[in-house]
């Protein structure tokens, strides 16, 4: 693995992050938007491969469509996103061909599972949706196997598995079509971009050297560990909030919730993950008591995670990594404050796409302490694969 091969690998795992940050934004504006069935079909637009814009072909969309009627203001939101999704796809099946190269067998996996990727679409659009969720499954199934077999440091492997990763992310995001915004798979859409995020970001701070020159920092690193889990946790529980349409089951009232402390409630229904299929769950299903259980149950989850965070913040910072402690500590504070502000202001749409990305922002800053606390193993690895 040559010096240039490690830049290069450094520059694509970047790019590819900041543009998945870019990404998460922008699905999140799509969904808080209410513009996630602004295109009934997938990965078409009312059959097209961008978005009716003429009168005629407006027409012939609404007559395709009648009951999804052409609505100009969010077509072109949804497509757009998959076109950025596309991009991201293109780049990360990029970082992972190169990471995989001076191994055969895993460059072949790579290269395969991106033909059956593409290959599974095609199918789809000509309707034959058995074999293209087989070949979809392939797509996934073969990059994973390479990262899971990939003797090289772990950068180069999740640079591998984030390939897996987008296949499915891309299944998630069809299947937020097809079934109709059914709040599990809307959940898992949004992790799924969280995720794609995580492992690339955390890929380009390796890849960038980032790391500890001693194993020093293991009980610091739990933490970080822990903490990470409970962010992630709190993000899926944002996500269930924003897919049922539970963002202001509260009215605009904080801390309390329609004017009480504990209004009435329904948790059993509020967390019924799966309900079916023929639904349409575009504004939401739930009463309002199973609204009111799913936003208190967000709310005790941002005090949990903000009470541990704001510990780790300063526990981080006594053991010497004080910039590191501050960004958590900074970021921690902007997001309760956006979180407050979305409620307090009614859900304005600039605010809570921010909330979205500074929740990215947060999860960065604890993925940039995991990796300052680990050991450069990434350095003597790449000398050691440096004349192979």
């Amino acid at each position: 693995m040559s010096a240039r091969t490690h830049k290069v690998l450094r520059g694509l795992a970047s790019l590819a992050a900041v543009f998945a940050f870019g990404v998460v934004m922008f699905g999140a504006f799509v969904r808080l938007s209410n513009a996630g069935l602004s295109c009934p079909d997938w990965p078409t637009c009312y059959g097209r491969a961008a978005w009716p814009e003429q009168q005629h072909e407006i027409a012939q969309a609404n007559q395709a469509f009648p009951d999804r009627p052409y609505e100009t203001h969010k077509a072109w939101r949804e497509q757009v996103h998959r076109f950025l999704a596309g991009t991201l796809g293109t780049l990360v099946f990029a970082l992972a061909l190169v990471a995989s190269w001076r191994r055969a067998w895993a460059r072949y996996a790579v290269i395969v599972g991106a033909l059956c990727a593409a290959a599974g679409v095609a199918l789809y659009i000509r309707g034959e949706h058995h074999w293209s969720l087989l070949l979809s499954l392939v797509a996934i199934g073969l990059p994973l196997l390479a990262a899971l077999g990939l003797d090289r440091p772990d950068a180069w492997r999740i640079s591998v598995l984030a390939l897996a990763v987008v296949v499915f992310q891309a299944m998630l995001g069809m299947w937020t079509v097809t079934l109709l915004l059914k709040p599990i798979v809307v959940m898992g859409h949004l992790m799924g971009g969280i995720t794609t995020f995580a492992l690339l970001a955390y890929a380009a701070l390796r890849f960038a050297g980032v790391g500890a020159g001693d194993d020093g920092y293991a009980g610091v690193r739990r933490a970080v560990v822990l903490g990470i889990v409970l962010l992630l946790c709190q993000i899926a529980l944002g996500g269930w909030t924003s897919s049922n349409y539970a963002a202001l089951a509260c009215g605009t009232d904080f801390p309390t919730c329609l004017g009480q402390w504990m209004p009435p409630t329904d948790f059993r229904e509020g967390f019924v993950l799966w309900r079916g299929i023929g639904v349409n769950y575009e504004g939401g299903v739930l009463d309002m008591a199973a609204r009111s259980a799913i936003q208190i149950a967000h709310r005790i989850g941002a005090l949990v995670v903000f009470c541990y965070l704001a510990w780790l913040s300063h526990r981080v910072s006594r053991r010497g990594l004080r910039g590191y402690g501050l960004a958590i500590a900074v970021v921690l504070v902007a997001q309760v404050l956006l979180g407050i502000s979305n409620v307090h202001f009614g859900l304005p749409l600039p605010v809570a796409t921010l909330h979205n990305g500074v929740a990215a922002l947060l999860l960065f800053t604890l993925l940039a302490t995991l990796a300052r606390t680990q050991r450069r193993r990434e350095d003597a690895l790449f000398l050691a694969y440096g004349h192979r």
